[in-house]
């Protein structure tokens, strides 16, 4: 019979030596682009092994991180085995986007202000490089299991789409878990989860002086027949509904632009990246071909412009399989146990590298340090933050979950 209460004693006895971790992490940039990521590797790995866990380190080949446009990549596997059983895996990433502007903290400082930790990646998800950590050595404490095995999966590619993170573990035979849970928030545990097509849309047209637009022709203003064209999809997206608690409907988002060579001349060429969520129910295939024909539709009706389409991300949507059912138990135990509330089990509009575990038939979920709601962690904005009570608590949750499935 696991003593819970002793799990959750040592985690309390060691939390500010967690979340001493945490700022170290934090403190090691992993802004990605550029995504030159392999120092935070080598740094994460000397703050295990002075925990006296061996670490794997599996550095991605050069040519194929330049190729996919990052600057370098190492991901991290730890293996503790303690006998026959099921393995574990837990997953987070350690990659980010650049802080931007706005903040109020330094956003490598993992400052402390009225119980937050404050710093890009402090919610998502370097928050569960400490979480996953500590529950673990909480495990080998206090419960000593003698059964099954856990591994610590630290990757580097979540924000380009996890095919040289997990996606590489898996496709180079590193890492086969029977299990895994994945960086999340601490007040839901997700099952499902949307997917995402991202292309970049190239429309051309013809140079010309302002002075005499008509010898050339207006790549912009194809442009925008193009876009308006697009953004009237969103209103047939909301007659089409998931049934995943937590989802919506899908959605368009036009999130850059950049053409032109200056305001006295017709812009010849236009480019615009779209990001298209998907919702479980949805055939990636058939989304991709019905955006691929509007496009072609509203150029169609543009005289002299053509059009080049390259697609940049397509994501599949996290679909729950049948046996995450213990996964999801335990957490929903523990959780309502440690924070007092009910855990629901839902979907999320986000997508997540986690959907490569389960391409592999690899049931998983969702779960981790965090706030109710992205909004409310400020992730992917200025002054990202972590409530660390979240973090103590999210620990005592997972390291009893271990010890649940590993029993």
């Amino acid at each position: 019979m696991t003593d819970y209460a002793a799990l959750d004693a040592w985690i309390d006895a060691h939390f500010d030596e967690e979340v001493k971790f945490l700022q170290e992490l934090v403190r090691v940039p992993t802004d990605t682009p550029p995504g030159n990521n392999a120092p935070h590797a080598e740094r994460t790995a000397a703050l295990l092994e002075a925990f006296g866990f061996a670490v794997e380190k599996h550095p991605v080949p050069a040519q194929q991180v330049k190729d996919y446009g990052l600057e370098s990549l190492t991901n991290l596997i730890v293996r503790r085995r303690y006998g026959d059983g099921p393995t574990v895996a837990l997953n987070a990433h350690g990659d980010v986007v650049p802080p931007g502007d706005g903040w109020t903290h330094d956003p490598y400082g993992g400052e402390i202000e009225d119980g937050k930790l404050y710093a890009r990646a402090a919610a998502v998800s370097k928050s569960d490089f400490a979480s996953f950590t500590f529950a673990l050595r909480a495990l080998e404490a206090v419960a000593q299991p003698t059964k099954g095995t856990v591994e610590l999966h630290f990757t580097y590619d979540e924000e380009f789409g996890g095919l040289l993170g997990p996606g590489w573990l898996l496709s180079q035979g590193l890492t086969k878990p029977d299990l895994m849970i994945a960086a999340g928030f601490s007040y839901e545990v997700v099952t499902a989860h949307n997917g995402c097509l991202q292309m970049e849309v190239t429309v051309h047209g013809k140079m010309a002086h302002a002075a005499i637009p008509d010898t050339g022709i207006d790549a912009l203003q194809g442009a925008v027949h193009i876009l308006n064209a697009l953004y009237a999809q969103n209103a047939l997206y909301k007659q089409v509904t998931s049934g995943v608690e937590g989802i919506t409907h899908p959605y368009l988002n036009v999130g850059r632009i950049e053409g032109g060579t200056n305001t006295n001349v017709v812009p010849g060429k236009v480019t615009f990246k779209l990001d298209r969520r998907m919702i479980p129910e949805e055939n990636p295939v058939e989304v991709e071909a019905a955006i691929r024909r509007v496009i072609a539709d509203a150029a169609a009706q543009c005289t002299g412009i053509t059009v080049d389409i390259k697609r940049l991300l397509l994501a599949n949507a996290m679909q729950p399989l049948p046996g995450n059912r213990p996964l999801v138990e335990a957490i929903q135990k523990h959780g309502e146990a440690v924070f007092g509330e009910p855990i629901p089990a839902m979907g999320t509009p986000l997508y997540t590298d986690v959907r490569l575990y389960g391409e592999a038939g690899i049931p998983g979920v969702i779960y981790g340090a965090g706030p109710r709601t992205v909004l409310e962690s400020h992730a992917k904005r200025n002054d990202e933050r972590l409530v660390l009570e979240d973090l103590r608590r999210a620990t005592q949750v997972i390291a009893r979950s271990l010890a649940d499935l590993l029993a």
